[in-house]
C-alpha cells in the first residue's frame, strides 16, 4: 500500500502556538487556514501554489514536536499494515495514530488528490522550500527503523553513498512530495525525532533571514545551518537547490 502525500504536522504547546504560526509563515511565505476540528486545534499552511503539506496542532502541552501524517487511500489498512511491522498503537479513533519502533508518531489519514509540491518562494536572499522531513534515529535502532519505513511507505530507497543518511522518495519520485531523510545519530538518545529542512539557493544568507525572523543559530553542519524556531523545534537550512515546479496535473 503505497503512501501517495506525506504532511509534516508542528504540534505546539498553547502557549507557544502564536509564535509558532507567525514564525513559519514568514520562512515559507504560506497563508493559514481557518482553524477546525472538534476544538478548533488544527489548521494548515496554505502555499501560494502546489498542495498543503504543512499543518500546525495546538497540544495544550509540553513539550513542542512535531509528527507525520500518511495520505492513503485507506488509512486502516495502512495502521494494521504499520501494526503488523512493529508500530506501537497510540489512539485507534476518527484518525488511526501510531509509532514507529522507534519513536515517531504517525498518523494515517486519507489521501485526497495531493500530488504537486508547492514551488519555492523568491526572497531577496533567493529561493527557498520546505521539501524534506529528516528522522533523526538512534543508532542502535537505525537499520530497522529504516526498513520499517521503507515497507509502510513503499517509497524509493536512495542510496545516499553516507552510512549516516538514507532517503525514501515519494511515488512521483524527487518532484512529488516531501522527500523523507532518515538520518544516523551520533549517539543513542531515548526515541527518534523528526525535523524539517529547507533547500535553498543560498543557505547562509537564507538562515540570516530566519534569524532575523526569530530563530536562534545551534551549529553550521557540513553543507547544512540547524537553527531552532521560537518554540524550540531544532531544523535544517541546505545547500541543495529548491525542486522545480511540476506541471499543474
Amino acid at each position: 500500500m503505497d503512501v501517495r502525500w506525506l504532511t509534516a504536522f508542528l504540534d505546539c504547546p498553547h502557549e507557544q502556538l502564536h509564535p509558532t504560526i507567525e514564525f513559519w509563515r514568514a520562512v515559507t511565505g504560506f497563508a493559514l487556514s481557518p482553524w477546525r476540528g472538534a476544538g478548533e486545534q488544527f489548521a494548515t499552511f496554505v502555499p501560494p501554489t502546489g498542495d498543503a503539506y504543512l499543518r500546525v496542532q495546538d497540544v495544550y502541552e509540553s513539550p513542542a514536536r512535531m509528527h507525520l501524517d500518511l495520505h492513503v487511500a485507506d488509512p486502516p489498512a495502512l495502521a494494521a499494515h504499520g501494526l503488523a511491522l512493529g508500530a506501537i498503537d497510540v489512539a485507534q479513533g476518527d484518525v488511526p495514530s501510531l509509532r514507529s519502533p522507534a519513536g515517531i508518531v504517525w498518523c494515517a489519514v486519507e489521501h485526497s488528490g495531493e500530488a504537486r509540491l508547492p514551488d519555492a518562494v523568491t526572497w531577496p536572499s533567493g529561493r527557498s522550500q520546505v521539501d524534506q522531513v529528516c528522522l533523526d534515529i538512534p543508532p542502535s535502532r537505525y537499520e530497522a527503523e529504516v526498513e520499517f519505513w521503507r515497507e509502510l511507505t513503499g517509497w524509493t530507497w536512495s542510496d545516499t553513498t553516507s552510512a549516516e543518511f538514507q532517503r525514501l522518495d515519494g511515488p512521483d519520485g524527487p518532484g512529488g512530495a516531501l522527500r523523507m531523510l532518515l538520518q544516523r545519530l551520533d549517539d543513542d538518545a531515548p526515541s527518534a525525532q523528526v525535523h524539517l529542512d529547507l533547500a535553498c539557493d543560498d543557505r547562509r544568507a537564507e538562515a540570516r533571514r530566519h534569524l532575523d525572523l526569530g530563530a536562534r543559530h545551534l551549529y553550521d553542519g557540513r553543507g547544512w545551518i540547524t537553527l531552532v524556531d521560537p518554540a524550540g523545534r531544532r531544523y535544517c537550512v541546505t545547500g541543495r537547490e529548491p525542486r522545480p515546479a511540476l506541471a499543474t496535473p
